[in-house]
């Protein structure tokens, strides 16, 4: 040991890339994907769940007002689009090459370390982040269009009157 060198500090944990995919699936709309991998100062991370709370805000008036209520057209799909939005992340996550992931979120390890290597869990979260990202997406902007040319129609059928 050189005793002229200066101390290093201790290295935070590597970051795994299958607990970043399934964070990013499971948990993403809450920002937890984020806070695993850029820590609680992620401005980014406390962000996501106001989407994700409009979203459920928007479910419950549906619940409440029912079909009809103009609010919940815009607020339904902000939570659609943040889920879809995670599950492409997760996606992103588990594609990334080793080395770039790596060199990315573990800098000081090795370009082989095995936290950015891919296992079949990794796989896993691929695979349902794919379905069920497209199915919220495609639903989302289904709810969204169809609520809307409703109006559209309803709006023409005033009109004509």
């Amino acid at each position: 040991m050189n005793p002229i060198a200066p101390a290093t500090a201790p290295t935070s944990r590597a970051k795994n890339k299958t607990v970043a995919a399934w964070l990013a699936f499971l948990g993403g709309p809450l920002g937890l994907h984020r806070f695993y991998l850029y820590g609680l100062g992620d401005w980014l991370g406390w962000l996501l769940p106001i989407p994700t709370a409009l979203g459920i805000y928007g479910i419950e008036r549906v619940q409440q007002l029912g079909q009809d209520d103009q609010l919940s057209w815009i607020l339904i799909p902000m939570l659609g689009f943040t889920i879809a939005g995670c599950a492409l992340r997760a996606i992103l996550y588990g594609l990334m090459d080793k080395q770039a992931w790596n060199a990315h979120f573990n800098p000081g390890a090795a370009s082989d370390a095995p936290a950015g290597g891919t296992r079949w869990t990794t796989i896993f979260a691929i695979a349902l982040s794919l379905m069920f990202g497209a199915t919220v997406l495609m639903a989302s902007i289904a709810y969204s269009f169809q609520h809307y040319f409703e109006y559209q129609v309803q709006e023409a059928r005033k009109i004509s009157q």
